[in-house]
């Protein structure tokens, strides 16, 4: 059973940083699948936010935290990362990561939207206070 785990939230005064984790399990083959983290506002629809290949080499990330974001996966412990730096109350949201549908996921140019993911962990609060 694919299972994803987000670790990491919190309270966070605007300015300051965070990393987030996300741990999975429940399948082989870790390294193959593109990863993603997604967050959502109250009041708000899902929103991607960043994007990563299998091989970690190919990254894309929303307008609004480029420059301020990094993913990045460690596949031997198959956990993929969220760096957080110069967070703003506006970066407040549950977060979630997801894995990919496609096995072998080289270049986040095969992911197109939230339909090529088909496994979401429960999500992990962050909130940015001024």
């Amino acid at each position: 059973q694919v299972q994803l785990v987000e670790s990491g939230g919190g309270s966070v005064q605007a300015g300051g940083s965070l990393t987030l984790s996300c741990a999975a399990s429940g399948y082989s083959l870790y390294m193959y699948y593109c990863m993603g983290w997604f967050r959502q506002a109250p009041g708000k629809e899902r929103e991607e936010v960043a994007i990563i290949d299998s091989g970690g080499g190919s990254t894309r990330y929303a307008d609004s935290v480029k420059g301020r974001f990094t993913i990045s996966k460690d596949n031997t412990k198959k956990t993929l990362f969220l760096q957080m730096n110069s967070l703003t109350p506006e970066d407040t949201a549950m977060y979630y990561c997801a894995r990919g549908r496609i096995a072998i996921c080289n270049g986040v140019s095969m992911i197109r939207g939230e339909a090529d993911f088909s496994y979401w962990g429960q999500g992990t609060q962050l909130t940015v206070t001024v």
